[in-house]
């Protein structure tokens, strides 16, 4: 995969973006050690920005510092991933409902651009970018809440998982029918239909776990349809 493209605002939060998205998706894989000079390179970067954001990356247990080499990318267990579903089906299902009583049709449709880039990024097959318009849409949807602990303790959960499976979907064009549900959830809350809007999340969520593991949300394997 290219660099992706590199936008105006802080650098060093760009790239800690970047880096988060891409170590979700597995393109930077657990238990490897990358150099800031490595990945600098592939961002097309100075290696300061890179090992800034990479020590704020450590400060989050995604990654640990590895003394004369770089950092070494951690691993999540499955149990650590049943633990973060559980919590965030507790945090965001509920939040949708509170954002419906909450938000103005212009504040929803504020996030269609954001739905449209994850459906654009599954097509394309980019999983880091994917990724990054995904965490965008969840945080705007949260951040209608009006609940900052909320949208901070999602944003930490989200940051402790790994998507294993996002490559095997992106090549089978599944990934484009995951990315769908964004719209779906979206179509939902715009219609004011509280129930099916908590309905979906839930569905998009459980698959996540799934994908989280390369599996379907039962285990089985194979055709997991959600994304983060």
């Amino acid at each position: 995969m290219g660099p992706t493209a590199l936008r105006t605002i802080s650098l060093r939060s760009q790239v800690k973006d970047i880096l988060r998205a891409q170590i979700a998706a597995g393109e930077l894989a657990s238990d490897e050690i990358y150099s800031a000079v490595s990945l600098a390179a592939r961002l097309g970067v100075s290696p300061t920005p890179v090992r800034e954001a990479m020590l704020d990356l450590a400060s989050r247990g995604l990654v640990e510092p590895v003394r004369n080499r770089g950092f070494r990318v951690l691993t999540v267990s499955p149990q650590d991933l049943d633990e973060i579903v559980a919590m965030r089906l507790w945090l965001e299902v509920p939040a949708v409902e509170r954002v419906i009583e909450l938000a103005s049709d212009e504040d929803l449709e504020a996030l269609r651009p954001l739905a449209d880039r994850i459906v654009m990024a599954a097509r394309r097959r980019r999983t880091s970018d994917f990724v990054l318009a995904d965490s965008e849409f969840h945080q705007a949807l949260l951040r209608l809440a009006r609940n900052e602990r909320l949208l901070e303790t999602v944003t930490e959960l989200r940051d402790q998982t790994r998507l294993l499976g996002l490559e095997k979907l992106s090549r089978s064009g599944e990934l484009e029918l995951s990315a769908e549900e964004h719209r779906l959830i979206l179509d939902a809350m715009l219609a004011r239909d509280a129930a099916s809007a908590r309905r979906l999340m839930e569905a998009h969520l459980r698959h996540t776990r799934g994908i989280w593991a390369g599996t379907d949300e039962q285990g089985q394997g194979g055709g997991a349809r959600a994304a983060a």
